[in-house]
């Protein structure tokens, strides 16, 4: 394994951080080095929201990336705002319900996921990071399914959130390219 940087950005009330923290956690199950780094506006629900993440098999010496390998835009303002970020042919995730314009950038490779209307399809709109998320593990091979499946349940939907767990489960594998 390689290190992996991954930029996941759009607004606040999205899950962005959460899906940060979803792959640390990922990363730490799977005995492998990660770093999360979160950042958002003071407006949090609404206002600007992104994190970085690494996860390596070596030490990480610095959160800060300069170059992504994957990005995640979850909102058009984010797409316009880190394109730049991501690496020549690096992968960048678009949330096609909400982004209608195509990224300026020829030297990457675009996956186009409806996260949001996969997420209503299912049920609730709020899922859409969980399959975004999926996508973004099944395309870039950071980490294991298994290892999200186990983060779900044993970090996010457990307790009193259980009773999201199967919703979560089935957006989390509801992308097909």
């Amino acid at each position: 394994m390689a290190t992996h940087k991954l930029f996941i950005a759009g607004s606040g009330g999205q899950g962005i951080l959460l899906m940060g923290q979803i792959l640390t956690y990922g990363a730490m199950h799977e005995d492998l080095e990660a770093s999360f780094l979160p950042s958002y506006g003071p407006e949090m629900r609404g206002g600007t929201a992104n994190c970085t993440v690494v996860v390596s098999d070596k030490p990480i010496s610095c959160p800060l990336i300069y170059e992504a390998d994957a990005l995640v835009a979850m909102n058009l303002p984010s797409m316009l705002r880190f394109e730049p970020l991501l690496k020549r042919g690096g992968k960048l995730f678009l949330n096609t319900t909400l982004i209608e314009e195509r990224p300026k950038r020829s030297d990457i490779e675009v996956i186009d996921v409806a996260a949001n209307q996969i997420a209503m399809e299912l049920g609730n709109a709020k899922a859409a990071n969980i399959v975004m998320l999926g996508a973004l593990i099944r395309e870039t091979g950071v980490l294991q399914p298994k290892s999200i499946e186990y983060v779900l349940e044993n970090k996010v939907f457990h307790g009193k959130k259980a009773s999201l767990l199967p919703l979560n489960l089935q957006a989390f594998h509801a992308w097909q390219r």
